[in-house]
């Protein structure tokens, strides 16, 4: 479980940038801090990104490469991190979208922002539902 957080604002050369704190999920999250947490981000999304391996996720962040880089600098493998957005009032089958610019790998056989591996798919929908209601 994450801890509630708030959006930090920064000056940048007299302007202001909001950014959005990411959240590292080790244990399973419920709905209503889910709900609460996208709230805090993008309202009814909150873009997140999975580590395969070790099965944890990263939510929150401006871009998907600020929950890379949470999970980066936490340990993980960037061959293991994949990109997603959740929509908290879809239904559970309907919530994950698999887009990100993350998820572009050539290297790895993906050469669009979408997941195209099903059987990967899968595997990251597995991580997300043990670790979010």
């Amino acid at each position: 479980m994450f801890s509630k957080k708030h959006l930090l604002v920064k000056a940048l050369r007299g302007r202001y940038n909001i950014v959005m704190n990411v959240q590292l999920v080790r244990s399973r999250i419920d709905h209503g801090t889910l709900i609460k947490f996208a709230q805090e981000n993008y309202g009814e999304m909150i873009k997140g990104v999975v580590d395969v391996t070790r099965e944890i996720v990263a939510l929150g962040g401006e871009l998907h490469a600020d929950a890379q880089a949470a999970l980066l600098q936490d340990g993980s493998s960037h061959d293991d991190l994949w990109g997603f957005n959740i929509y908290v009032e879809k239904p559970r089958q309907e919530r994950l979208d698999y887009t990100s610019f993350i998820n572009v790998r050539p290297s790895a056989g993906n050469r669009s922002m979408e997941v195209q591996d099903h059987t990967l798919r899968k595997r990251m929908r597995a991580i997300v539902d043990s670790l979010v209601e």
